[in-house]
């Protein structure tokens, strides 16, 4: 089960002659140029469907082999009907998907410049409300919802309290990260996997900590179970019910990523349903990054998604280097 927001991505490959990008050579930071006041072409739009972190979570969890539902909210418009059809047609169950009449559904504009993206987003505030389920679910996978969300957080913490059967994996997004451990302390306490960069895990620990396995323990004493906390390049790391911290590198790209959108989710839906098909976290690790390998190499951030099939060949031929490492 998928609780979380559903967009429509509208994908515009920016012309390489009307936009560039400079780097602030103190801080790192990119930025995004283009000319002001003028007219300017672009070289293509791909709009993508049902997309957002968690129904990104249910699709992967679905090719992957397990029984996926995604409890969202639409509008009540051409964008909603064709969301709700594109969610059937990768047999995401849509019981608990809610249309609103005089809503509209989310639609994001993403400015694609190479293989990296900017993204316009606009968040329709939806009311959101925890759904009765007919039998608990096995897992809860929880990510980002609008600012107006923050009493479902509260919700779905006290489901879980009321139902120790049903586990949570905890993907926050930016507003969630924002809101700070203590609003949210409920839910990090019944978190079973939780997801974050390191950037990220230095700013909900306020810390500029750098030992991924430090991060990691600081981050469980805050509740969650197994921590996994990625790095970019630099690989994933994560935390077993043992204490032991793993690492897993990067799964090597066949060739240069289209696009790095949905990278995150992959990698954090695939580790997931790895850990609900009875895996460890080291083998969870190993096949978290093979379909954010996939998914970099298409426009969107689900057609790249493998079947467990697919994902377990990769394994099978992957280099000798890409195993999981235990680090202590």
């Amino acid at each position: 089960m998928r609780p979380g927001d559903i967009v429509v991505d509208a994908f515009i490959e920016l012309d390489r002659d009307s936009a560039d990008v400079s780097t602030d050579m103190d801080t790192g930071r990119l930025t995004l140029h283009m000319p002001f006041g003028q007219k300017l072409p672009y070289k293509d739009v791909d709009v993508v469907y049902a997309v957002g972190n968690s129904p990104n979570a249910a699709v992967s969890a679905h090719r992957l082999g397990l029984r996926s539902a995604l409890v969202t909210n639409l509008g009540h418009d051409r964008n909603g009907d064709d969301c709700l059809t594109q969610l059937r047609k990768e047999g995401v169950d849509t019981d608990f998907v809610k249309i609103h009449e005089g809503k509209a559904t989310n639609y994001h504009y993403v400015l694609r410049y190479g293989a990296e993206r900017t993204i316009l987003i606009k968040h329709e505030e939806f009311p959101y409300q925890l759904p009765q389920f007919p039998t608990p679910p096995r897992y809860l996978y929880f990510s980002s919802v609008a600012e107006n969300g923050v009493a479902l957080h509260h919700d779905v913490a006290a489901y879980l309290t009321a139902h120790p059967e049903t586990k949570l994996a905890f993907q926050p997004g930016t507003f969630q990260i924002r809101l700070g451990v203590e609003e949210l302390r409920d839910l990090y306490q019944v978190t079973e996997i939780f997801f974050c960069n390191k950037e990220e895990a230095q700013q909900i620990l306020k810390t500029d900590e750098q030992d991924m396995p430090t991060l990691l323990r600081r981050m469980r004493d805050l509740g969650p179970r197994i921590p996994v906390i990625t790095d970019g390049p630099n690989g994933a790391f994560a935390l077993d019910s043992d204490d032991h911290a793993w690492f897993m590198q990067m799964y090597p790209d066949p060739k240069e990523p289209v696009s790095r959108t949905g990278a995150g989710d992959a990698f954090a839906s695939t580790f997931t349903s790895a850990i609900i098909l009875g895996e460890p976290v080291g083998t969870a690790l190993a096949w978290g990054p093979i379909n954010s390998m996939s998914v970099v190499q298409h426009i969107g951030a689900q057609k790249g998604l493998l079947t467990r099939a697919e994902l377990l060949e990769y394994l099978k031929n992957a280099p000798d280097f890409y195993r999981p490492k235990q680090l202590d």
